[in-house]
């Protein structure tokens, strides 16, 4: 990880083994992403952004894992999961979703999936 990644985890240290196996994923299962480290959340892009990686705390406190990282991801329809802690359509036929991770199962086909539809719907903009 590069010095801009490790100060995004500076004050979440114990949440970088999640982000590895997620970063690990993703950078193997897509091609072309560019990862964006900021103060806030790692963005996620391709020819545009379809996601991020942040503490966002989409979830109530009490239900929360230690550690956690929250994936956000732009599709173009709601899904309906459990696994989605917040969706919002933030303008017609664009849906942002939240989805708290606590362990490195959690990173699986599933995620993935959703992760990979991101990428294309992002990749389909004009």
């Amino acid at each position: 990880m590069d010095q801009d990644t490790m100060f995004f985890f500076n004050e979440h240290p114990q949440a970088i083994p999640l982000y590895r196996a997620f970063e690990e994923r993703l950078l193997s299962e897509l091609e072309g992403v560019v990862i964006q480290p900021q103060k806030t959340q790692i963005t996620l892009k391709n020819r545009r952004v379809f996601g991020a990686v942040s503490f966002l705390k989409a979830r109530r406190s009490k239900d929360r894992p230690e550690p956690y990282l929250t994936i956000t991801l732009g599709l173009n329809r709601r899904a309906v999961s459990p696994r989605i802690d917040q969706a919002s359509e933030p303008y017609p036929g664009r849906w942002t979703h939240h989805l708290v991770v606590g362990s490195v199962e959690e990173i699986d086909d599933e995620l993935m999936a959703w992760v990979r539809e991101a990428y294309d719907f992002a990749a389909a903009k004009r």
